[in-house]
Formats: C-alpha cells, sequence, structure tokens
C-alpha cells in the first residue's frame, strides 16, 4: 500500500470501497456483479471440497493475471486477492494449512507445506545439476509430494539443450505419474523436448495424445518437421492446423514459410502470402523477409523483389535476403545494384551480406568489385570470421585469381574442411589438378578429414587430366570413409572413370550402386555414347525403362546422340515420338540434337523437316543441319542453306566455318571458300586451331597446295593434324619428294606422326614414283617408331610396288602380310595388273576380291579390261 511506484489511482478506488463498506453498502449491487460474485462463492465450495480437482499454479505463475487455483477440466480459475472472493476464504485456507500441518495429510500432496523440496530442486536445474534435480523429483514423486511445474520445466529444457533422450522421457514419465500430462503448457515443452532430442515420433505422440492444442502446440511439431528435412509433411500439419480452427501467429508463417522455400512449393507459398496479408502479418519485418527468401528460393525472383519493395520496414537482414535470392538465381549484377540502393538507404552490411555479395561477384566474375568488399570487410573487422574467410578464398578462385585465393587461404587463422575445399575446387576449376590432389594431401596432413564434396571435387579434379591411378587411391579413400554410399559421390565416381575411359569401372561403380537417380543414369548412357558403344548405351535406357525412371530432356539429347553413333535410324524415330509426347520437341537443343541424329543416320530429308519445324532456332541449329548436308555429299545444298542463314540474321561461328570449308572442299568451289576464308580473318576466327587445319585442308583439296601451304606456314600452332592435312595436300599432287620433306620438318618439330601421317607420305611416295623411299619409311615406321601397320599401310605399299611394276614383289608382300588382307588389297593390286595387263597376277587378284567381296562389279570391270587388251596383243 505504501509503494511509491503505485498509481494514483489506487488510494482513491480503496477509500471508495472503504466508504461503501463503512455506509453497510455492498459493492456488489449491480445484478451481474452479484451475479459473479456468487459464482464465485460456488467455485470456492467446490475447491474446499476436493481440492484434488484444482490445480496449484500459487508458486509457478508468472504474471498475476494467471489464476492461483484452476479446475483441471473446466479451465475455470480462482485468485486468492479476487475482489469477489467471499470474506471467509481466507479463513478456511488458514484453517486448512493448519489441519495438513498436524496431521500431514489432507491436500499435502496438491499445496505444498513450504517451497523445500520444489526449491531445491528448482536450484538444481538453474545450477545444470539436472540428473540431481530428476533423482530429487522422482523421490518427491514417489512421497506423492506435489512438484511445481516450473520444476519440470527446468529439467525438460535442460535435458533438451543436452539432447538426453532417456533422462527427457523419465521427465515425461514423472509428469504422467504425477497426473498433469493433459497440461497443454506442458504438453508443448514436451513436444520441443523430442523434437531436440532427434526423436520426432515421440513428439508425434505427445502431440496427438494432447487433450487440445493451441497455436504454440501446432507450431513446435511443424516446426519439428520442417527440421527433419519432412517439408511436405509440414505443410500439410500446417493446413490440418486451420481446420482446426486455430489461427496461426506469425512464427507459425515463419516455420511454414521455410518448407516451402525448401522444396519450392511455389503454390502453397502463394495461398500462404494471401493468409498473412488476411492475418496482417505482412508488414512485420520478419514474416516479410522470410516472404522475399520463399520466392527467390521458388525461382520467382520479380515476386520477391514485389513483396521486398512493398515492406514498410527492412532491416539489414532484409536486404540480405533479398541479395541472397539474386546471387541464388545467379543475377549477381541484380545483386551488386541492390547493394548500392541498401548503401544510400544508410543500413550497414553486416558479416553475412558480405558473404552473398562475394557469391555475386563469384558468379558473374566480378574480381574488382570482389576486391573492394574485401577492403570493406577489414575495415569491418570481418576478415577474421571462418564464413567470411571461406567466401573470399571461393570468390578469388572463381574470379580466377588462384594467387589472391592462396594469399586469403595462408592467412586465415582458422580453417574448416569447407576452407579446404573451397581452395581445391579453386585449383580443379583452373585446371590445376595436380595442385588440387597436392593440397589435399596437406589438408590430410593437417588431420582434417575430407568430407564428401572433398571427395566429388578431387574425382572431377581427376577426371579433368585423365589421372586414373589417382582417382582409383580416392575410390579405395572413400569406401573406407563410407563415403560411397552417398549418391553424389557415386555419380561422380562413375563420371570419372567413364572421362578416364575406363567404361567397365565406371559400370561397375553404376551397378554397385544402392541408390541411383536420373543423373546416375545420364552418365553412365554418357559414358557408353562417347566410348562409341551406341548399343550398350540403348540397351541400359531400356533398364532404365524397366526400372521406372522417367527421362528428362538432357537424356534424351544423350540418347539421341547414342543412336546417331550407331546409325539406330528406327530407334531414333522412337524417341523422336517419346519426346514429341513429353512436350520437350520445343527445347532448342533438342531440336538441334534430332536433326544431327537425321542426318548422321543417313535421313536428310527427315533432318530438314525438323529443321523446318523448330518454333526457335540459333546458330547450333544452323550448323547441324549444314553439317547433315556436308556428310551426305551435298556440298551445294549446304552452302544454300548458308545463304538463307545470312538472310535471316544469323551470324556464323566457328564452327559454321569449319563446316562451311569442308562443303567447299567436297565440291571444290575455291572461289567460295576463299571468301569464307576473308570473313574467317574478319570475325577473328583464323588463329583457331581447327579453322586452321579446315583451311589447310580446304585448300589442298581444292587443288590450291600454294595458299595450303601459305595458311600452314602462318599458323601460330601446329598440331598432328595440321601436319597431315598440308602433307595430304601434297600426296594428292603427287608431290612425294615435298611430303617427305615435310614430314621430317614434323619430326624436328617435336610432334610425333601417327598412322594417317604415313598414310599420306606413302601415297605421295607411290604418286610420285619413288619406291625405295617408300619402303624404307614403311620399315621405319614399323622399326623404328613402333606404329603398327594397318591395311590401308599396306594398300599404299601394294600400290607402290604395283604401280613400279614390281607386281611379282607386291604379290609375294601381300601374302607375308602378318593381317588378312582384305578386298582393297586385292584391289589395288588388280588395278596395277591392268596398268601392266598382267592376266595371271590379274585373274588372282580378281579371284581374291570375289572370294571376299562377291558383288563387287568394280573387279569385274577392271578383270574385263586386263583380258581385253590382252586378245587385242593377240
Amino acid at each position: 500500500m505504501d509503494n511509491r511506484l503505485n498509481p494514483s489511482w489506487v488510494h482513491t478506488r480503496l477509500a471508495a470501497l472503504v466508504q461503501h463498506q463503512e455506509k453497510g453498502q455492498s459493492i456488489f449491487s449491480k445484478p451481474e456483479i452479484s451475479c459473479r460474485a456468487a459464482r464465485m462463492e460456488q467455485l470456492w465450495q467446490e475447491f474446499f471440497s476436493d481440492p484434488s480437482q484444482w490445480w496449484d499454479n500459487r508458486f509457478i505463475k508468472k504474471s498475476p493475471k494467471y489464476p492461483d487455483f484452476k479446475h483441471k477440466t473446466r479451465n475455470e480459475g480462482l485468485w486468492m486477492d479476487g475482489l469477489l472472493n467471499p470474506p471467509w476464504v481466507r479463513t478456511k485456507m488458514a484453517t486448512m494449512a493448519m489441519g495438513r500441518r498436524q496431521s500431514g495429510g489432507g491436500l499435502s500432496s496438491r499445496v505444498p507445506n513450504s517451497f523445500g523440496n520444489g526449491d531445491n530442486a528448482c536450484k538444481l536445474c538453474q545450477e545444470g545439476r539436472l540428473n540431481e534435480a530428476l533423482h530429487m523429483v522422482e523421490l518427491m514423486v514417489q512421497q506423492d509430494t506435489q512438484v511445481p511445474i516450473i520444476v519440470y520445466v527446468g529439467l525438460m529444457k535442460g535435458f533438451a539443450r543436452r539432447k538426453a533422450l532417456a533422462e527427457g522421457k523419465r521427465v515425461h514419465a514423472l509428469i504422467v505419474q504425477s497426473g498433469i500430462a493433459s497440461d497443454i503448457f506442458l504438453g508443448n515443452i514436451l513436444v520441443d523436448l523430442y523434437v531436440k532430442c532427434g526423436s520426432v515420433l515421440d513428439a508425434w505422440k505427445v502431440f496427438n495424445a494432447m487433450p487440445e492444442h493451441n497455436v504454440c502446440s501446432w507450431t513446435t511439431i511443424i516446426s519439428a518437421y520442417v527440421d527433419h528435412g519432412q517439408y511436405e509433411q509440414a505443410i500439410n500439419l500446417f493446413q490440418q492446423m486451420l481446420q482446426t480452427g486455430v489461427a496461426p501467429d506469425k512464427v507459425a508463417f515463419v516455420v511454414v514459410l521455410k518448407a516451402c522455400a525448401r522444396i519450392a512449393a511455389l503454390e502453397e507459398g502463394k495461398q500462404l502470402h494471401s493468409q498473412i496479408i488476411k492475418s496482417g502479418f505482412e508488414s512485420d519485418v520478419i514474416v516479410g523477409s522470410v516472404l522475399v527468401d520463399m520466392y527467390a528460393k521458388c525461382s520467382c525472383i520479380e515476386h520477391a523483389r514485389q513483396v521486398f519493395n512493398n515492406m514498410h520496414e527492412r532491416d539489414v537482414m532484409s536486404w540480405t535476403t533479398m541479395i541472397a535470392g539474386y546471387a541464388q538465381q545467379g543475377l549477381g549484377n541484380e545483386a551488386l545494384t541492390l547493394y548500392e540502393q541498401m548503401k544510400q538507404e544508410g543500413v550497414q552490411p553486416v558479416d553475412v551480406t558480405y558473404v552473398l555479395l562475394l557469391k555475386a561477384c563469384a558468379s558473374i566474375a566480378a574480381l574488382e568489385q570482389g576486391k573492394q568488399f574485401h577492403s570493406h570487410i577489414k575495415e569491418s573487422g570481418f576478415q577474421s570470421n571462418l564464413i567470411v574467410g571461406n567466401a573470399l578464398v571461393d570468390m578469388y578462385a572463381k574470379c580466377g585469381s588462384i594467387e589472391h585465393a592462396c594469399q586469403v587461404f595462408n592467412n586465415m587463422h582458422e580453417r574448416d574442411v569447407v576452407t579446404w575445399n573451397a581452395m581445391i575446387t579453386g585449383y580443379a576449376q583452373q585446371g590445376l589438378g595436380k595442385e588440387a590432389l597436392t593440397l589435399f594431401e596437406r589438408m590430410k596432413q593437417e588431420g582434417l578429414q575430407p568430407d564428401a564434396v572433398t571427395y566429388v571435387v578431387l574425382l572431377k579434379a581427376c577426371a579433368s587430366i585423365s589421372f586414373l591411378e589417382q582417382g582409383k587411391q580416392l575410390h579405395y579413400q572413400i569406401i573406407r570413409s563410407g563415403f560411397e554410399s552417398f549418391l553424389i559421390v557415386g555419380n561422380t565416381l562413375v563420371e570419372m572413370y567413364v572421362r578416364c575411359g575406363k567404361i567397365e569401372d565406371a559400370r561397375q561403380v553404376f551397378t554397385n550402386m544402392h541408390e541411383r537417380n536420373l543423373v546416375s543414369w545420364t552418365l553412365m548412357i554418357a559414358g557408353y555414347t562417347q566410348q562409341g558403344l551406341g548399343k550398350e548405351a540403348l540397351a541400359l535406357y531400356e533398364q532404365m525403362k524397366e526400372e521406372g525412371v522417367q527421362p528428362d530432356d538432357v537424356m534424351y539429347v544423350v540418347l539421341l546422340k547414342a543412336c546417331a553413333s550407331i546409325a539406330a535410324l528406327e530407334q531414333g524415330k522412337q524417341l523422336h515420338s517419346l519426346i514429341i509426347r513429353g512436350g520437350f520437341q520445343l527445347h532448342v537443343i533438342i531440336g538441334n540434337t534430332l536433326v544431327d541424329m537425321y542426318a548422321k543416320c543417313w535421313s536428310i530429308k527427315d533432318a530438314r523437316q525438323v529443321f523446318n519445324g523448330m518454333h526457335e532456332r540459333n546458330v547450333v541449329s544452323w550448323t547441324a543441319m549444314l553439317a547433315g548436308y556436308v556428310q551426305q555429299g551435298l556440298g551445294q545444298e549446304a552452302l544454300a542453306l548458308y545463304e538463307q542463314m545470312k538472310q535471316e540474321g544469323v551470324q556464323a561461328d566457328i564452327a559454321t566455318y569449319v563446316v562451311l570449308l569442308k562443303a567447299c572442299a567436297s565440291i571444290s568451289a575455291l572461289e567460295q571458300g576463299k571468301q569464307f576464308h576473308s570473313h574467317i580473318i574478319e570475325s577473328g576466327f583464323e588463329s583457331d586451331l581447327i579453322v586452321g587445319n579446315t583451311l589447310v585442308d580446304m585448300y589442298a583439296k581444292c587443288g590450291s597446295i600454294e595458299c595450303a601451304r601459305e595458311v600452314f606456314n602462318n599458323m601460330h600452332e601446329r598440331d598432328v593434324v595440321s601436319w597431315n592435312a598440308i602433307i595430304s595436300g601434297y600426296a594428292q599432287e603427287g608431290l612425294g619428294k615435298e611430303a617427305l620433306t615435310l614430314l621430317e620438318g614434323m619430326q624436328r618439330e617435336g610432334k610425333k606422326p601417327n598412322e594417317v601421317t604415313y598414310a599420306s607420305v606413302l601415297s605421295a611416295c607411290s604418286h610420285s614414283g619413288l619406291v625405295e623411299e617408300g619402303c624404307h619409311l614403311f620399315h621405319s615406321m614399323c622399326n623404328d617408331h613402333a606404329v603398327t601397320p594397318t591395311v590401308d599401310h599396306y594398300a599404299c605399299m601394294v600400290d607402290l610396288l604395283g604401280r613400279a611394276g614390281c607386281l611379282a614383289d607386291a604379290e609375294d608382300f601381300i601374302n607375308k602380310m602378318p593381317i588378312q588382307p582384305d578386298a582393297v588389297v586385292w584391289k589395288t593390286l588388280l588395278g596395277a595388273a591392268r596398268n601392266r595387263g598382267h592376266v595371271e597376277i590379274g585373274r588372282h587378284a580378281f579371284d581374291q576380291v570375289m572370294r571376299l567381296e562377291p558383288e563387287n562389279t568394280g573387279a569385274y570391270v577392271l578383270l574385263s579390261n586386263i583380258l581385253s587388251n590382252s586378245w587385242q596383243e593377240v
């Protein structure tokens, strides 16, 4: 009463009350008040007749608004200092307390005689001595002594922090034994206990057994499912909550929005947005930020920005969330622009903001902007932050500045596995596979254990440089570490073996995988296709269908390439039908691959039909159709299509010019080829190695060996293909000595001649009559350079000897071949016999051709010429 902080009206109200009582007037004179007073007297009578039906909250209630006693079933409350209490209540309470002290019975189990054991248990909980407190509570329950609810709360929250499931279950059992398990407050905390101990099933059982649920109950169980990755169940539970009439609060909305974001449930997210607007929570800064995040993760960045723009209040996390949305969608420029706007509004970034800004820089290789952020990070004191340091390493690596990445990495006082992964990834992305593997060894030496991401990056590094042995060693370590069962690791192992040319090892890994997704099947089928094993690829696709896996657009591209590799036209057509049914025919990459497949299956009409029916065509589409014509030997049609391509405003790229030069070569269109050469120079493509090789080949096949040599001499870089092209050109012109000189020059430059090189030079020697040089070259190829001769090389030698008139030597050479001669070899001898009019050798060669190729009409013509010339001589 004498508290100085009491409001001034307290004394006035009390004075009025005293005056009423002095005058004998009842303060309950109004009818409604009298009714309430009568009900209150009735409740107190019920309480004293059976106190066991009431909860005693006097020692645990946190607010005066909460009743001192609460009925266990009706939820009606009684307050000791209630103004409507009958005057006899306090007397009755004092009498009951005295009787309890004298007899030790009565209300002893429900109304504590002192703070005694309850206070001691509370103190133990506060000191973190939870097991001692639990033991004390178990003794209290055994003695039927009331345990304050606050003690149960302390125990449950303490064991939840420790994730002590067994002890939490003991507390749960005590609550049930005490008969207070139906209390909604305790029920919510029990659900939270089981959730934090990782037992969602037990949490659900408690929730399901609760006689009533409030928004806190629902939010707790929904949050449990979200935390354990069961997002669809969480969304369904939220719908059930609405059906029971419980209105969600902002926490519930935030939790369910996160579930929608995790599984990109855009439609459900939009419905939640509408409910949030109706509930009036849209103006809440936390709800608004989570809405932005949900839309961004559902790839609906425009809606995210709209929500962001409409927020009445924005804090640093709102800005950071919007920046994160842009960064996640690969819109680095938009993220950096938004940061500038953020600065203008005076909002200071935090460490998370800088992490996202660095990711934005990495996504667009904005090195200079990244360096500026690095300076700001130093000024803000965030450089020692581990996550920020990791983001800096990642940014510099992805921007191609491996030196700066190393500098940041080496200066970090603390490094975790993410740090090492970022640095290893940086080396791998720069093609520095050896350095990546060296850093991995250093990582192990420093005692850090690699995770699945580490192995994935290292396997990709091995694949990029065909480090098969290192890849196998990593595979062994992966098995020992238990990461082989990880889906992403299994997929990367398949990819590594495929790219290292070990298709059988890849298949073994694929077969042993406990789990496979569409990516697994696509990698394995693509591996077969790349190895030229189209039949195996299509067979595996049939197995995939049997397992119920549905292909996507990427899979269809791989399958069409498999059909193209073995000219499987009928299977290609079947795939085309499935593509139309699946609605994939509008994808430009599918259309391009269909054109290529039909062209390589020698169905140029189908290729052109697909090409004409494409709603969208890019330069790849035109190039695929051009290549189809060239492959069919239809050079004129290819050049005509190029004119149409120009009219539609499509600019040729390097691949287009390569195809066009091949078209010119196929029909000896020298002038057109020169025009393309001019366009190539104007476009800056002349320095490209493949373009240079194709130019040499085009000029050579068009008979302009001088232009071919000029291009060859001006090339900044030359490979074996370059040398083969120019040597072949001289061979076609019968310039054997020049071809031999070029071969010597090639060897002086350190380029190792291959089978094609020797075949071209032998052909040149044959056309030039250089028998001795040709024979010497053949023996040198076999003995000095360890090149195993093919049938083509033997045919060149037969032609060389035959042109020189050494038919007997040529026949003897064939008879001594270590491999079975084919029809081409015998037909070469037959041609030489015709030129020399040698009937006997000609007849023998003809018989051998007929044995191998009975339908070879050309052999009949050659033999006829021999016999005709022989009769004319007679």
